[in-house]
């Protein structure tokens, strides 16, 4: 009876997991390039594909996503090197990195990319409303996620700056990780509800004030 009840218990729990794993992809499409051959030298496949998947359990983590009903039902994210200005987005369940950024970054190129990787992973799972919230805010949850990670580059603005809340990147990042310290998991439950829509009356839902309060309070609290 026991041998039994462990068996199913086991063919359950790796049901479970078979349900909420996720593969992941790496495809370098630029490999004749000098940042193309950077990333086979100095962060390479394995290496990505292992900070593709950490990355996911921490944004899960970070959102309070441990029931999948709650999460995009996504079972494979692919990142692509390509040969492309800026420095990298997502679609859908694509994460395309460019090559030059990758060849012109003068620092520790692995660490930035794992930042970058995280962010674009933020953009994989998060919610955005419908297409209804600000890009700003889209932008600066992903940042978030960056900073909370410790993946942050120095070059980010310091707490208090910005000219406006929904400025997107660093300086909603840095707004954002302060409204979670008014009331731990807040970013986690403003993602939660916009899996629906949004609505600026989320900050005065969970935190009591207007977006707006939020801002002048945070920018006070830094002597901006």
């Amino acid at each position: 009876m026991f041998r039994h009840v462990y068996v199913l218990s086991l063919l359950v729990l790796l049901a479970i997991n078979t349900v909420s794993a996720v593969d992941y992809t790496v495809t370098n499409r630029a490999t004749a390039t000098a940042g193309g051959a950077r990333f086979i030298t100095d962060i390479g496949v394995d290496y990505s594909k292992q900070t593709l998947a950490s990355a996911t359990d921490f944004i899960w983590e970070t959102f309070q996503q441990s029931n999948a009903a709650d999460r995009k039902n996504i079972q494979t994210v692919n990142l692509f090197i390509d040969v492309m200005d800026g420095v990298a987005y997502s679609v859908n369940d694509e994460i395309h990195v460019s090559d030059s950024y990758i060849a012109s970054y003068s620092g520790d190129v692995r660490t930035e990319i794992t930042g970058v990787l995280y962010h674009e992973m933020t953009h994989i799972w998060q919610w955005n409303g419908n297409g209804q919230a600000p890009g700003g805010l889209i932008e600066g949850i992903a940042d978030f996620v960056r900073l909370k990670a410790n993946y942050a580059p120095s070059h980010w603005v310091q707490p208090g700056q910005g000219d406006r809340w929904d400025q997107g990147y660093d300086v909603t990042a840095k707004f954002l990780d302060y409204c979670n310290d008014l009331r731990n998991g807040f970013v986690a439950e403003l993602n939660k509800k916009m899996m629906t829509g949004y609505s600026a009356q989320y900050f005065v839902d969970l935190l009591g004030k207007t977006v707006d309060q939020l801002w002048t309070d945070y920018k006070a609290r830094y002597g901006q």
